[in-house]
């Protein structure tokens, strides 16, 4: 069978574009796949022949329910499509020239001038698309503004079901669509929805981020969610915000900052006019105990979680929760708890809570029961209980294989560096082999 005729070149508006050029460098193929078909028209069964790749698993790449991490595969992917190698991360191709991408001037190819016209000519610029739906004339109606909830609900199933990277693209797009809505004259009630559901898709865009420890944009989006919460003086809503930036301060090894921000997020919850829940003050008192954690202050993480679990008791079941908050079950408040221990290195007291947590837990929340799974493994691990924790690692890494997270992959990159002095071990012999496995699918 010949073999596919590779692209010349790529068109020098893709290459130079912002979004390719974060897409590659922080290896999204999801988006660099469908970057390709927008700006180049090279499509799916395209990429497949190019690539060497099955097309069933660029489908899913392309859904975001699979991530190429094997460097092999990523050369592949660079030689076929000729994504230069400084784009993501590798050293310059074979078949790179030398000289650089903006000094290159080449005869210009009808036939792929002719082809790049036709994939772009299809759909409307985004700024286009915010200009027609100011044209409406008509403010939201009631179901609007309900399916705008529904769809932010949905974002965060399908985020805890697969992971975050191939919804960013559509969250963004909907959180700049009501960003223009809020431009137009609206009455008051309106606007007023709006704001709040401009909030909700703010927030879930610096998850998103956070998730992909893509920090910084993380934060911006946070801080956006918490401008347009107050507008609408929603501190209850403000409280949330925080102490998701507080949870962030925590990875970032900043203890500091995540004590502040999770105090913050305990005034603002306390202020609020509508009120603050127990299960909400529970929520919060857990993010302190992470916040002391970090810092190892025993004391003060004890009567965190001693908090917690104290307000927890006080739940009723005509409580008026805020929807984001109804994660925050039984389930959930012992592994947070185990983990707090965890984080003290208290692994006696975090192993029987993570475990019972586990047992209760939906199935749905995958990567939650792979992170939980970790944090099971690494406990057992402190514990010297190594053909226990390697166990609780291989049932962690199929939740692990069908998630696209960054902050994910990191804590298995951890728990994998702390085996190290076990190589030899017949159990970590057999988790290496079925970590392979798994990333070789």
């Amino acid at each position: 069978m010949p073999k596919p005729v590779r692209p010349r070149e790529l068109p020098a508006r893709l290459l130079t574009n912002p979004e390719m050029i974060n897409a590659c460098r922080v290896r999204d193929f999801s988006r660099v796949f469908r970057l390709m078909k927008r700006y180049a028209g090279v499509y799916p069964s395209m990429i497949a022949r190019l690539c060497d790749l099955t097309p069933s698993r660029v489908a899913e790449v392309v859904a975001g329910q699979r991530r190429l991490r094997h460097m092999d595969v990523i050369e592949r992917v660079a030689d076929g499509l000729r994504i230069p190698g400084h784009m993501v991360g590798l050293a310059r191709r074979t078949w790179e020239t030398s000289a650089p991408l903006e000094a290159a001037e080449r005869e210009p190819d009808p036939q792929a001038a002719e082809l790049e016209r036709a994939s772009t000519a299809v759909l409307p610029s985004p700024e286009v698309d915010s200009i027609l739906a100011l044209t409406s004339g008509a403010p939201p109606s009631r179901s609007t503004l309900h399916a705008l909830r529904s769809s932010i609900e949905d974002y965060w199933r399908r985020d805890d079901q697969h992971g975050g990277a191939a919804l960013r693209p559509a969250v963004v797009g909907q959180l700049r669509y009501v960003e223009g809505l809020l431009r137009s004259n609206l009455p008051n009630s309106a606007k007023h929805e709006l704001y709040g559901v401009a909030a909700e898709l703010a927030h879930l865009t610096g998850w998103l981020h956070f998730d992909a420890r893509q920090y910084s944009q993380g934060r911006a989006y946070f801080t956006q969610s918490l401008e347009l919460a107050k507008e609408i003086d929603d501190r209850r809503f403000m409280a949330n915000v925080l102490a998701c930036m507080s949870l962030q301060a925590t990875y970032q090894h900043k203890p500091g900052d995540a004590l502040a921000l999770v105090n913050a997020a305990q005034d603002a919850a306390c202020t609020a006019k509508s009120g603050v829940t127990p299960r909400v003050l529970s929520m919060l008192s857990m993010r302190e105990a992470f916040a002391h954690a970090t810092v190892g202050s025993r004391t003060a993480t004890h009567a965190a979680i001693s908090e917690a679990h104290r307000q927890f008791e006080r739940i009723d079941t005509s409580d008026p929760d805020p929807a984001w908050v109804t994660y925050f079950d039984e389930p959930k408040l012992l592994v947070d708890t185990g983990i707090a221990h965890g984080r003290l290195g208290e692994a006696a007291t975090a192993e029987p809570l993570i475990a019972a947590a586990m047992r209760r837990e939906s199935s749905a929340n995958r990567r939650g029961r792979a992170f939980h799974g970790f944090w099971l493994a690494r406990t057992q691990l402190n514990l010297g209980k190594l053909e226990q924790a390697c166990h609780s690692a291989t049932g962690a890494l199929e939740c692990t294989s069908a998630v696209a997270s960054e902050r994910l992959a990191s804590h298995l990159k951890e728990f994998h560096g702390q085996l190290a002095a076990y190589r030899q071990k017949p159990a970590v012999v057999a988790f290496e082999a079925r970590l392979r496995e798994v990333l070789s699918n």
